[in-house]
């Protein structure tokens, strides 16, 4: 084998010493350079990248936040028209009672003013038809004709005993 050969070993490590010189002349010049780049820009993308991805999630935490706090305020506001209706069908409920109240109050004096009228015809129609029953059987009794006024006022005063007695 040739490349064993003692003679040509001095042309060998020459021509070695060339090729890994050029070699890492290229590398250290032209392709490490470029990889390095390559690298340097791979990692700030990707810091840039984490960067970004931490800037999101603050942004989401805060907007989550202020989701929960819109949420809460909703549901307070909600709960506060809540009683509020609530409060309004009251007074509403009440303000419709007390006008039923008061038509059922007037009624009930209408009702009562038309007893009175009522008691009072009667007792008005009563003490004529009691004067007249009284003027008869007096005059029956008696025989002779009986005066009108006197059994009038009798019959009158009768009539006030019984009426202050059952007031």
């Amino acid at each position: 084998m040739p490349q064993f050969e003692p003679s040509t070993f001095a042309s060998q490590i020459f021509w070695l010493v060339v090729s890994f010189g050029l070699l890492y002349l290229l590398m250290s010049k032209i392709a490490l350079p470029r990889i390095a780049d390559i690298l340097e820009v791979r990692q700030d993308r990707i810091a840039a990248d984490l960067d970004r991805a931490e800037a999101l999630k603050r942004e989401a935490e805060e907007a989550r936040a202020a989701y929960e706090a819109a949420l809460a305020n909703a549901r307070a506001e909600a709960q506060k028209l809540l009683e509020q209706a609530g409060e309004q069908a009251q007074a509403e409920a009440q303000r419709q009672l007390d006008a039923l109240d008061e038509r059922l109050a007037a009624k009930v004096r209408e009702a009562e003013a038309a007893v009175a009228a009522a008691k009072a015809d009667a007792m008005a129609d009563l003490a004529s038809l009691a004067t007249e029953t009284a003027e008869a059987a007096t005059a029956k009794l008696a025989g002779a004709p009986v005066d009108g006024a006197a059994v009038r006022s009798a019959v009158d005063a009768a009539l006030a005993a019984t009426s202050s007695r059952k007031e």
